[in-house]
């Protein structure tokens, strides 16, 4: 019987998993990476010196970026597309 509910629990963790790395891939569709508008700590991934999000230590970091729209990044004063 412990191998059952072991085979199970591993099953819907496994679902579990697989749909919530489809949800953030979804979620990124349609979004474009502005780099130099980020509030310190307010980044979405990892920059050239550190390899987290919420990690930039200063605002408006060159490397640091959010996801944004497409076409949002270009509105928006010291928005890049491209890091520096």
């Amino acid at each position: 019987m412990k191998y059952t509910d072991a085979m199970i629990q591993l099953s819907i963790a496994t679902l579990l998993v697989l749909n919530s790395t489809q949800t953030f891939a979804v979620s990124h569709s349609g979004m474009e990476k502005c780099y130099g508008i980020v509030k310190a700590g307010m980044n979405d991934c990892e920059t050239a010196v550190s390899s987290c999000a919420s990690s930039s230590t200063r605002d408006r970091q060159r490397d640091a970026f959010i996801f944004l729209p497409q076409g949002d990044c270009e509105r928006i004063v010291g928005g890049e597309l491209t890091s520096k």
